[in-house]
């Protein structure tokens, strides 16, 4: 199959590396033309997982259409700020039936539109649109090491067709109909992710970190139930899994975006240094402000935006926290 990856940071050149496992012919679209060039000449991605090896099936381009021509399926892998920018690149160039599956995680800000909602704004046909979430850091799919995932469309045909796009022997890929439940939990993840970054940051234990894990699960699955997710999704791949690895793995760059911001760094510094955006950042004002709009306290999501964009102390948003009245744990 002809499959276009559009996104060339990490986790698009992991994705395009496991299509490439599969035998797929994948074009990937990278906005800067020099990494363009180097993957299709050199086939490595110079900048990013620049370890990893592509076979001449890859190659890569920053002429959207030329990337989009004749493809069969659609991977967007660029971050959730760019998401409709890139989309309205796309749209004169790719075909109304054609599936397109979305692993940016976020909500995007003033709208509060997931990802698929603004794919559907943009491109229409909502049919062929799904969101793919889980505890998958690009850096161990790119080895082969074993992980699983979600995919979620309304239309179950999609869903089954991105599941066996992506399924390898080392890559499992689950179906899920609840797309806000799955959206949901990626955007919100990494919030408690930065929170927990800062747990290591200001050197306090495991016991800090599971609670903060606990409670901010609560905090999003809270959400989610007023958004209309169901439940249970929270419990699954795409909520506590990846909560788990994002909060806990040496490759999360939110949790290291709080260990950094603990210890007196910027968010400036933080992208300047990975050149990466720190999605964690983001959700945290795009969320924070949903959660406005609806009228739900989330008071982890809270204190983080605080500490990110009204310079709270670190410290001093951990004693908030502690004392907050108590109440019962389901409630």
């Amino acid at each position: 199959m002809h499959v276009a990856v559009i996104g060339a940071g990490s986790w698009g050149t992991a994705v395009a590396w496991l299509l490439d496992q599969k035998g797929h012919e994948v074009s990937m679209w990278a906005r800067e033309e020099e990494i363009a060039q180097a993957i299709t000449k050199d086939h490595r991605n110079p900048t990013y997982l620049p370890d990893v090896k592509f076979s001449e099936r890859v190659t890569a381009s920053s002429h959207m259409e030329e990337v989009l021509r004749n493809v069969e399926a659609a991977v967007m892998v660029t971050p959730s700020i760019g998401v409709r920018s890139t989309a309205e690149l796309m749209k004169p160039f790719i075909k109304a039936e054609t599936p397109i599956v979305i692993l940016s995680k976020g909500v995007e800000g003033h709208t509060s539109m997931l990802m698929t909602d603004v794919l559907e704004d943009v491109l229409g046909n909502p049919e062929r649109i799904a969101g793919l979430s889980g505890p998958n850091h690009a850096e161990e799919v790119s080895r082969g090491i074993p992980s699983a995932t979600v995919v979620a469309s309304r239309n179950y045909a999609t869903a089954a067709f991105f599941q066996e796009l992506f399924t390898t022997n080392f890559f499992r890929v689950y179906t899920n109909d609840d797309v806000v439940g799955v959206e949901m939990c990626g955007a919100g993840k990494n919030i408690v992710a930065i929170a927990c970054g800062m747990v290591d940051g200001l050197g306090m234990g495991d016991n800090t970190k599971a609670s903060l894990m606990t409670r901010g699960l609560a905090e999003l699955a809270r959400l989610g139930e007023v958004m209309g997710a169901n439940p249970m999704t929270y419990m699954g791949l795409a909520g506590m899994g990846d909560l788990i690895v994002t909060c806990t793995s040496k490759h999360s760059r939110n949790r290291a975006l709080g260990e950094l911001i603990a210890q007196g760094g910027t968010l400036e510094e933080f992208e300047a240094k990975t050149k990466m955006v720190a999605e964690g950042a983001v959700a945290c004002k795009t969320i924070h402000e949903l959660a406005q709009k609806k009228g739900i306290e989330l008071p982890l999501t809270e204190v983080v935006y605080k500490i990110l964009y009204e310079g709270h102390s670190p410290r001093e948003a951990a004693e908030y926290l502690m004392e907050r009245p108590t109440r019962k744990e389901h409630s």
